[in-house]
């Protein structure tokens, strides 16, 4: 029997492949993308409805330019800054930090089983984790100046009422990023200590806390940032601190009381913003990039340079990956830890009946496993200290009445009795909701302004963009200086020079925005991995076509999700603006609280919370479709 072999030039061409029409590589035809595509268009959607809320609201140079003669004016008449008695001062920055540090670090408890039920990995079901979720989105939703409103009438005036709405609003974001950081762990520790027959409590304390311990501290920190400028709009609700100050001094039309106020809480945002950006550096270095001293390589079994010529790993390197410390490191090795010689000249052979002759003592051993003293190790307790006495002092400042914490349970009922049943008022629904309207429009068009400003300042603010170190350093410093800006007290300045109504609440948002999403971006796109810059570098690409072929494509899909998360902070800020006159729902927020008509506090509530949630779907969504 033969068999017919066909030559290489009787061979029937194969067909070339067609591109892909939704993607710039060829291959071979992928499945249309549905959900993609219409993530893609919502968000295009989105800015075309910004852009035009923008033009309705007409914020455009030429108007911005015909009230530099307000501005000229108000700062003639504030003449200069008149800050308060230096003690005076002291005392209100410490309580508005004492607020600020105990609401942060309570809503970071609260956020840890909040977080647990939320994670897909540690969750008990999918009733569990979808509750969760819900808790983090509501807490989200209520605006912190509602809840410092529902407390003042529960509790007694003073700092609590500030404290507790800082810490239920916090714990939206706090325990939304904690669940993110839980999903993303090393599932091995976790998986190792149910094998060994480990409850869920442990599995959580010892495999996966040790884990996320530091990225939840930064989470906190930055939370702890953000509370800071927050806490100036619960002064308007009577809450002790620099917010009520400069609350009275406006009222009075002591413009220069009012700004020297206002140029404090702009230092301490700015400070605030330094000493948590470099902290939360230091808590998130690589584990990997920690060494061992040399006693504890000897420990673990690595020769030391001197013996063997060249530096070894150290051992347990995935371990630290995996959020393990070295103690525990050089405990697992122990069994390997009693064979190995001790290195040091002179040193007689251990007498134990069950050493091999030059290995060490169990007194060497256990010598050479105590962690020294080292100034890595005092500079970290030293920080501890200063930390617990921090948040000591700043219970102190507060001078909490704790019998509240027993006794306001007794007026909830007749609280929550006066929020039931929402009602539109003298208002109407239809007028409602077209200021709930408003606020949409607003939140819009600032994250118009904020996209642009953010895309041209945090593209140079990033290393692998910028042209020269100078460049980014200045856009860096910019970004701060930006982000120490309260939208709040920007607002205020704004109406006085442009009047009342939704400009100065548009241009608020925008501008003060910019140093939140211009860092995000930066940080996205000095992220990206480098090897297709170099390509394109390599082949005489400009600078230009490197950033638009490579960066900005690398760093498209986590850029958007920044985006969604400003256009999320929007919404919630542009409803407090309102509060000062920024337009929107806020000032009928305003007027019913300050009337004590607590059913149309209730209904306005709800529509903020209705609008929040339904955007809080719609960016999950995209960020799923676009995943």
């Amino acid at each position: 029997m033969t068999t017919a072999v066909r030559s290489p030039s009787t061979r029937r061409p194969s067909r070339p492949l067609r591109p892909d029409p939704w993607s710039l590589r060829a291959g071979p035809r992928r499945p249309l993308d549905v959900n993609g595509l219409v993530a893609r268009a919502t968000l295009l959607l989105l800015l075309l409805v910004g852009a035009i809320m923008l033009a309705q609201i007409d914020v455009s140079p030429s108007t911005i330019m015909a009230s530099r003669g307000n501005a000229v004016n108000f700062f003639h008449r504030v003449g200069g800054l008149d800050f308060p008695p230096l003690v005076n001062l002291a005392y209100q920055t410490a309580l508005t930090l004492g607020i600020v540090i105990v609401g942060t670090l309570l809503a970071g408890l609260a956020s840890v089983p909040v977080a647990y039920l939320a994670a897909a990995n540690t969750s008990p079901g999918r009733v569990w984790r979808a509750g969760g979720r819900f808790i983090g989105v509501f807490c989200r939703a209520l605006p912190d100046v509602v809840l410092a409103m529902v407390f003042a009438l529960i509790c007694s005036l003073g700092a609590l009422p500030g404290i507790l709405a800082i810490a239920i609003h916090s714990v939206g974001m706090i325990s939304r990023l904690f669940a993110d950081a839980i999903e993303q762990i090393d599932e091995g520790p976790r998986l190792a200590i149910r094998a060994g027959g480990g409850g869920r409590i442990q599995e959580f304390f010892s495999g996966v806390l040790p884990q996320v311990f530091p990225s939840w501290c930064a989470t906190v920190l930055h939370r702890a940032d953000i509370n800071l400028r927050g806490s100036v709009i619960l002064g308007y609700v009577a809450v002790p601190g620099l917010g009520l100050q400069m609350r009275n001094a406006f009222a009075a039309l002591d413009y220069g009381r009012g700004l020297a106020v206002a140029v404090v809480i702009f230092g301490l945002c700015v400070g605030m913003e330094i000493l948590s950006s470099s902290l939360r550096r230091r808590l998130l270095a690589p584990a990997a990039d920690r060494r061992l001293s040399r006693r504890q390589r000897l420990a673990v079994g690595a020769a030391p340079p001197s013996v063997s010529g060249q530096r070894r790993p150290a051992a347990g390197r995935g371990a630290a990956a995996a959020g393990v410390g070295s103690r525990a490191r050089i405990a697992n090795a122990a069994p390997t830890v009693a064979t190995v010689a001790d290195p040091r000249p002179g040193v007689v052979a251990p007498a134990h009946p069950s050493a091999a002759p030059g290995a060490a003592s169990p007194a060497q051993l256990a010598d050479w496993l105590r962690r020294p003293w080292t100034p890595a190790r005092v500079r970290s307790w030293i920080g501890r200290g200063v930390a617990v006495g921090v948040l000591v002092a700043s219970v102190w400042v507060c001078q909490i009445t704790w019998s509240d914490l027993w006794t306001a349970w007794d007026r909830v009922p007749r609280v929550a009795a006066t929020f039931w049943p929402p009602t539109a008022g003298n208002y109407g629904l239809p007028r409602l909701l077209q200021a709930m309207g408003a606020t949409v429009a607003v939140a819009l068009a600032a994250a118009v302004i904020t996209l642009v400003g953010s895309w041209l300042i945090g593209s140079w603010a990033a290393r692998n963009v910028a042209p020269n170190g100078s460049v980014r350093a200045i856009c860096r410093l910019l970004l701060v200086v930006i982000r120490g800006v309260p939208e709040l007290v920007l607002a205020i300045v704004l109406i006085i020079v442009t009047g009342l109504g939704s400009q100065a609440g548009v241009l608020a948002l925008g501008l003060c925005h910019i140093g939140l999403l211009g860092k995000l971006m930066a940080d996205s796109l000095e992220e990206v991995p480098h090897g297709p810059e170099r390509a394109l570098t390599a082949v005489g690409a400009s600078r230009a076509q490197v950033y638009l072929a490579a960066t900005l494509p690398q760093g498209r899909r986590a850029i958007v999700g920044h985006i969604l998360y400003v256009l999320d902070t929007n919404l919630r800020a542009a409803t407090i603006l309102g509060l000062v006159g920024g337009g929107g729902i806020g000032y009928y927020l305003l007027n019913a609280s300050q009337g004590s008509n607590y059913g149309l506090v209730a209904l306005i509530v709800g529509l903020i919370v209705a609008v929040v949630m339904a955007l809080e779907g719609l960016t999950m969504w995209t960020r799923a479709a676009l995943r």
